[in-house]
């Protein structure tokens, strides 16, 4: 059986949220089988938790924000994707602000805090959402077109463009493809930060926005070139930090995907889009699991190394 993972202990991280600024305390803890990721807000007189789903995301402008009622957390798509990218079904989040720390603007750091905890086998089978017809959202059109698709696929692989009219951006990878069975999520994205223009950051900050922001936890960027001292991790970080993006938002489905996932200009938005279309036609997916390990596509199976 491929079985479902959570941790063997609990782990701990302190930093600052990207946009709020805020001082935050995250306590990731194991979860029975089926419990999902959940999200627990334990700054509030009554704690609130907060299922991760396609239905709770409730803002993705800059970032993707979930809620329950009134209670929220932003920026939860970089601990998503690490959980997608070590295949973690059942987690719960405990969070002492309502933001998710930006850490080092990648993933990296949460797959350091997962791997350190140790992954656990359940004794309950990996539930899949595997696509069954294409599904498409897109928008705009001409040079201000933007799509993204799932299409059948037995495996998961995304492949992004992006279309930037920059010189730093346009001179490293406009491209990239990553599938689970072939590469290694921790080595090949999970390092890729969030990147932004110094125009932007001070529009953005006017605005009680990027107030956490940095070139200690981004790529920031001025009218020609990258401002960080150190450079780039990837030749082509710029795009793979929008499948590190795409990762996570599209494991707030609940459940992994059995799907190739491709997209032009796409965002949180569009990635939430996206889902909320699959789950609107149920003739388009079905849920599996593998009762033999074996059967399972490549990259499912083992349990994934830090590095």
């Amino acid at each position: 059986m491929l079985a479902q993972r959570t941790l063997k202990s609990l782990t701990k991280a302190v930093g600052m949220g990207l946009h709020s600024g805020q001082r935050v305390e995250l306590t990731l803890r194991p979860a029975p089988p089926d419990t999902g990721i959940v999200f627990r807000r334990t700054d509030l007189p009554q704690p609130v938790e907060i299922p991760v789903s396609a239905q709770a995301v409730t803002d993705t402008r800059m970032a993707s924000t979930i809620s329950s009622g009134s209670a929220k957390v932003l920026t939860v798509e970089h601990l998503m994707s690490a959980c997608a990218g070590l295949g973690i079904d059942n987690l719960i989040i405990d969070i002492t602000a309502e933001e998710v720390p930006i850490l080092d603007g990648s993933a990296s750091s949460f797959v350091f805090l997962l791997q350190s905890a140790g992954i656990a086998l359940q004794a309950a089978p990996r539930r899949f959402v595997r696509v069954l017809k294409p599904v498409e959202v897109c928008q705009g059109e001409g040079a201000n077109a933007k799509w993204a698709r799932l299409t059948p696929y037995e495996g998961y692989k995304l492949s992004f463009e992006i279309d930037f009219d920059h010189p730093a951006v346009d001179s490293t990878g406009q491209r990239v493809e990553f599938d689970i069975g072939a590469g290694t999520y921790s080595r090949d994205i999970a390092r890729a930060r969030t990147f932004g223009f110094t125009k932007d950051v001070e529009m953005m900050r006017a605005n009680g926005l990027a107030l956490g922001g940095g070139l200690d936890n981004a790529i920031v960027m001025d009218d020609y070139k990258v401002l960080n001292a150190d450079g780039l991790r990837y030749s082509d970080e710029f795009v793979k930090h929008k499948i590190l993006d795409a990762m996570g938002d599209l494991y707030l489905l609940g459940k992994p995907l059995l799907a190739a996932y491709s997209a032009f200009r796409s965002g949180h938005a569009m990635n939430n889009l996206l889902l909320r279309e699959l789950l609107a036609h149920p003739e388009a997916y079905e849920l599996a699991t593998f009762d033999d390990e074996k059967n399972a596509p490549a990259g499912f199976a083992a349990l994934a190394r830090a590095w």
